[in-house]
């Protein structure tokens, strides 16, 4: 299942001439498409947003003093953000739940879980980014491996990270495949692959960011 809707980090910034440094002037949010269910409702007032995520029938941002908001479908409780959650440097949605990264390396999930998609591994630190499927979480560590978790009622091996992958700088998923890609600019891809989503082109290289 696709989103039916959009939305949009609208960032306007001025830059200091003959500095190489960007100051943020105001950031706000745009949503437009499908709205069953409120998901491109912006809320009124909402500013200082520095990320944005949507699921399913959802939307969500990151502010930046590091809170989180969200609104649309609530069914499954997605948008009940944890009342005690900040510090937070980056979120990821799709589906029917959330992850958040914060500052302290660790990760925070919440939102439908029947296929434990909400269970970030006990322990799990040093994490430097956060993706996500439908129903399954990813996670990339310092020190190049990867930690996934949940499945789905049709299990694709996603959550199976491959055996002795490692320098991997950046990750990506889909509904139901990842992709990491390696500081050497290579890629792995694994999961389901009915569309060849995972067959990654023969001697792809030089790659610098996924999606």
């Amino acid at each position: 299942m696709k989103s039916m809707f959009n939305v949009l980090l609208v960032v306007a910034i001025s830059i200091v001439a003959g500095q190489s440094t960007t100051v943020m002037a105001q950031t706000t949010v745009v949503g437009w498409g499908n709205n069953g269910y409120g998901q491109t409702d912006v809320p009124p007032g909402l500013t200082d947003v520095t990320a944005i995520a949507a699921g399913w029938d959802f939307s969500m941002v990151l502010k930046s003093d590091g809170t989180v908001v969200a609104w649309g479908d609530n069914t499954y409780g997605q948008t009940d953000v944890p009342d005690d959650l900040t510090g937070v440097t980056a979120i990821a949605s799709a589906g029917n739940f959330n992850l958040a990264l914060k500052s302290d390396s660790t990760v925070v999930a919440w939102g439908d879980n029947e296929f434990g998609h909400t269970d970030a591994p006990a322990g799990l630190t040093d994490v430097i980014a956060i993706t996500k499927g439908a129903y399954h979480g990813l996670a990339l560590k310092s020190d190049g491996t990867l930690v996934a978790w949940g499945t789905t009622e049709a299990d694709y091996g996603q959550i199976f990270v491959p055996i002795g992958l490692t320098g991997v700088k950046a990750i990506a998923a889909g509904i139901y495949h990842n992709l990491a890609l390696k500081s050497d600019g290579t890629l792995v891809a694994w999961g389901r692959n009915y569309d060849g989503q995972s067959d990654v082109p023969e001697g792809l290289t030089d790659v610098t960011a996924i999606a």
